[in-house]
């Protein structure tokens, strides 16, 4: 692999790790700047929503961009959101340095994606995508928790000081190992974003994936503060399950593209189904020490493991009602998954905030991991009769 491929893995694993950190933060984010969890848990959501409506749209205009000085400046504008965010006096300009910092993420990903796939030969150009995301699953395994080691022990704003420091080295490293003739992909209109917006069949997939995805959210964005106030857990140890929970993350990733590649409308529906009930029952096992840990394995294994059978079937349903617009369509279902999160963390702001507390948010998110669950079943019941329909004409 080039060597310029690493130095897209390490921007990667830079924003991977500042989408992610804040959730083993959240507790000393909310007692430093003195305001509730929930409001603290919208520091989750307005980043999410950032990438979601971001994204496309800065995507569109910068179409006509260079593809290096384009990164070059996706990178910069990433160190000026971090460092932003670890300047910041007050929650307002917390709240603003994030949404600086998830523009560039969204985009990031877009380009950077094809530009790995031309870094290699066409044999090896899955290989050099997977690396390049690599980077965002190595983030949730060791970005997440060692992030959140440093922010307990020298202050949350450490942890966004070396988030930025993260992004000055990936920034060197385009600078100096990207080549500079690279294509240009013919960049996705905002009235293609819209055709695609335009289907029926590809809205119900957007809606399994914020919904499978953004249920697990509900809980997972409180998950330190589960872990300290009812599990029990000291402070210290919180970065430890994290590692735990994040490398059963990694497992699900994997596992769950060999469990799509058959059927992905069945995997999701079993995917679903065991979330749902998994979520559900860590509600009962949050305040056992060796249940919840169990539990959070299990929990993390099938909350990732939808994302590649979510993806393969955007992309197979695409290629049947919008099949000019494949690309435009996997993007936005990337743009679903981030709706989902600030879904997930705004509903769970809101739980905590209501008398059901923090206690409820499990049982909360199993609720909208089974609406993705009747979404799925009704989409597969849909390719069932549009088959037959076929099969008699």
């Amino acid at each position: 692999m080039p060597l310029a491929l690493f130095a897209l893995t390490i921007a990667a694993y830079a924003i991977g790790t500042t989408e992610f950190v804040i959730v083993g933060l959240l507790p000393t984010v909310a007692n430093d700047l003195h305001i509730t969890l929930p409001l603290a848990g919208l520091i989750v959501s307005v980043y999410a929503l950032g990438v979601t409506f971001g994204a496309p749209v800065i995507t569109a205009l910068t179409g006509g961009i260079n593809r290096k000085p384009l990164l070059l400046g996706l990178m910069a504008l990433f160190i000026i959101g971090n460092t932003a965010a670890a300047l910041s006096p007050s929650y307002e300009m917390l709240l603003v340095a994030r949404v600086i910092s998830a523009f560039a993420h969204g985009v990031f990903f877009s380009v950077g994606a094809t530009i790995a796939a031309d870094l290699v030969p066409e044999n090896r150009r899955a290989s050099a995508i997977a690396m390049m995301f690599m980077g965002l699953t190595v983030a949730i395994v060791t970005g997440v928790p060692l992030g959140t080691l440093i922010g307990q022990t020298f202050g949350w704003r450490a942890t966004f000081w070396a988030v930025a420091a993260l992004g000055v080295i990936a920034l060197l490293g385009i600078a100096a190992l990207l080549p500079g003739n690279l294509k240009k992909a013919p960049a996705a209109s905002i009235m293609d974003q819209v055709r695609v917006l335009g289907s029926g069949r590809l809205l119900i997939v957007f809606g399994m994936t914020a919904l499978g995805y953004g249920g697990t959210f509900v809980t997972f964005t409180f998950l330190a503060s589960i872990l300290q106030d009812i599990t029990g857990f000291a402070e210290s140890t919180v970065s430890l399950v994290l590692v735990l929970y994040g490398l059963a993350i990694a497992a699900g990733n994997l596992g769950g593209g060999r469990i799509a590649d058959r059927d992905p409308v069945k995997a999701l529906a079993w995917l679903f189904a065991f979330q749902a009930l998994v979520l559900a029952v860590f509600t009962f096992t949050a305040p056992s020490a060796p249940a919840a840990l169990v539990t959070l394995v299990a929990l993390g294994f099938l909350s990732f493991a939808s994302v590649p059978g979510l993806q393969l079937y955007v992309v197979q349903l695409a290629k049947r009602f919008r099949p000019g617009a494949v690309d435009v369509a996997s993007a936005l279902n990337i743009a679903a998954f981030n709706l989902g999160i600030a879904v997930g963390a705004w509903i769970g702001g809101i739980v905590v905030a209501s008398p059901l507390g923090l206690g409820a948010t499990p049982w909360v998110g199993a609720i909208l991991v089974a609406g993705a669950l009747g979404l799925t079943i009704l989409s597969g019941s849909l390719d069932r009769h549009q088959t037959n329909v076929q099969q008699v004409a």
